[in-house]
């Protein structure tokens, strides 16, 4: 336990997990989106979200995050606003995901280049965030450390590519979680990384170089 479990997030109000936690998702999605240009977000939010969001501003901290703002940013007043006058399109919808926490959001978003991806997650209190899938694959993060994501081809020694890399040339780095999905045998698949230490600059750029691997991220600490 840390601080921040303790005394909470530093945040907008009203509620830390409405609000703080809904931030710290939309700031996952901020970080797939990688600077690219956005157009079009769905949210569909499931559960206590989905009954509470406009009394509680989910919807303007969901939409904050995405752009990159964080907990403690007085723009999540007017986030719904500035989505507008950056020519995003949003639009919320209300599911009941099965089997999802009650504070589950599923964010769907269209960039400009044509790349699309979705995002699932749920915030699990005092600002803690748990992501459980990514573009349709399971993954399993809370964003308490520096984690990476590597899409990839599923193909033999991959894996073993991208962990020795790691190994041999940034030997300091310690893995303290991994975890594998795929979408079927021989397509996409996608490794999570979560690291103790901070990365060098040039990790994921390395990362991207290595055969069969489509693109890699950082998520930092969010």
């Amino acid at each position: 336990m840390n601080v921040f479990d303790i005394i909470g997030p530093i945040m907008i109000g009203p509620s830390s997990s409405h609000t703080a936690g809904a931030v710290r998702l939309g700031r996952v999605v901020n970080k797939l989106i990688d600077e690219r240009k956005l157009n079009k977000v769905e949210i569909t939010l499931s559960g206590s979200f989905a009954q509470t969001y406009k009394g509680h501003g989910t919807d303007k901290a969901l939409l904050a995050g995405i752009m990159g703002y964080k907990s403690y940013s007085p723009e999540i007043r007017d986030a719904l606003e500035i989505a507008k006058e950056r020519g995003i399109e949003y639009i919320f919808l209300k599911e009941n995901i099965k089997g999802a926490h009650p504070n589950t959001a599923k964010i769907h978003y269209f960039l400009d280049d044509g790349t699309e991806g979705v995002m699932q997650g749920a915030s699990i209190g005092g600002g803690n965030i748990l992501v459980n899938q990514i573009n349709g694959m399971e993954v399993n993060f809370n964003g308490e450390n520096n984690t990476i994501l590597v899409m990839h081809e599923d193909k033999p020694g991959v894996i073993a590519s991208v962990t020795n890399m790691m190994h041999w040339e940034h030997e300091d780095l310690n893995i303290s979680n991994f975890h594998l999905s795929r979408q079927e045998k021989g397509g996409e698949a996608i490794m999570t990384i979560e690291i103790d230490n901070k990365p060098p600059e040039t990790l994921v750029s390395e990362i991207r170089q290595i055969e069969h691997v489509l693109n890699a991220i950082l998520i930092k600490r969010v």
